[in-house]
C-alpha cells in the first residue's frame, strides 16, 4: 500500500518558523515531481510548491516565495517544506503530493498519490 505521511504541523505564532515533513512508504518516488498543496476551510485546495526529482529545480506560489523552502532526500524518500516568517493567512491543513507526470505540476488534478494532511495553525 502506497503511503505518504506529512508530519510537523502545529500551532505557531506570526513569525516563527515551521518545517514539515513527508516521507513515502509502499513505493520510492525518487524519480517522481513531488509538491505541497494546502487547503485552508472553506477554500479550496491550492498549490505551495514543487520539486523535479531530485530537487534541483523547484517552483513556488507566490504567496510563498522567498519564505518557504521545499526541498527532498531521495534516501530517505522524503519530502520537506521548510516555512519561514510565518503569517496567520498561511493557517490551513498541508498536503503532500506526488505525481507520476514529468515536469513540475501545480493542478492539483495531476497529483495521483496524496497524504492525509498535517495541520499548520499560526496565530496573529
Amino acid at each position: 500500500q502506497v503511503q505518504l505521511i506529512e508530519s510537523g504541523g502545529g500551532l505557531v505564532q506570526a513569525g516563527d518558523s515551521l518545517r514539515l515533513s513527508c516521507a513515502a512508504s509502499g513505493r520510492t518516488f525518487n524519480t517522481n515531481p513531488m509538491a505541497w498543496f494546502r487547503q485552508a476551510p472553506g477554500k479550496d485546495r491550492e498549490f505551495v510548491a514543487a520539486t523535479n526529482w531530485n530537487g534541483g529545480s523547484t517552483y513556488y506560489a507566490d504567496s510563498v516565495k522567498g519564505r518557504f523552502t521545499i526541498s527532498r532526500d531521495n534516501a530517505k524518500n522524503t519530502v520537506y517544506l521548510q516555512m519561514d516568517s510565518l503569517n496567520p493567512e498561511d493557517t490551513a491543513v498541508y498536503y503532500c503530493a506526488a505525481t507520476t507526470k514529468f515536469g513540475l505540476k501545480y493542478q492539483p488534478t495531476d497529483y495521483a498519490y496524496w497524504g492525509q494532511g498535517t495541520q499548520v495553525t499560526v496565530s496573529s
